[in-house]
């Protein structure tokens, strides 16, 4: 992902667009995007600053207080698909896609595959 512009920059553009300039004459002067221009100067109006975002994080695992559950309905049924893991934790009352239980599952090392050798 890209640095966010400095600050210096965002205020700069910000400070021509309220005394008068349109946004696309500064941001032709500071060669940045329109969109970029217009978006700093809403923030300015909403927060009263032009200071980015936060980016990135990391996001804690929804289903990671359900371990227990799911190891233990794995071991019982072996032959529960991610649909049907996923179908009885609504019944539990948590939503999540089918892809959110599979990243849980390969994040804990909890697999189960599906082979004809098992019972």
């Amino acid at each position: 992902m890209v640095r966010p512009l400095s600050n210096d920059l965002r205020e700069r553009a910000v400070k021509a667009v309220e005394s008068g300039e349109s946004c696309h004459a500064v941001a032709a002067r500071f060669d940045v995007a329109v969109s970029s221009v217009v978006k700093w100067r809403q923030r300015y109006r909403a927060t009263g600053s032009v200071a980015p975002g936060k980016m990135g994080g990391h996001r804690k695992p929804v289903l990671a207080p359900h371990r227990a559950f799911i190891v233990e309905r794995i071991s019982q049924m072996p032959h529960l698909t991610l649909h049907g893991l996923k179908d009885e934790l609504a019944a539990r009352g948590v939503k999540v896609s089918h892809h959110a239980v599979w990243t849980f599952l390969r994040r804990e090392g909890l697999s189960f595959k599906k082979n004809s050798v098992r019972p």
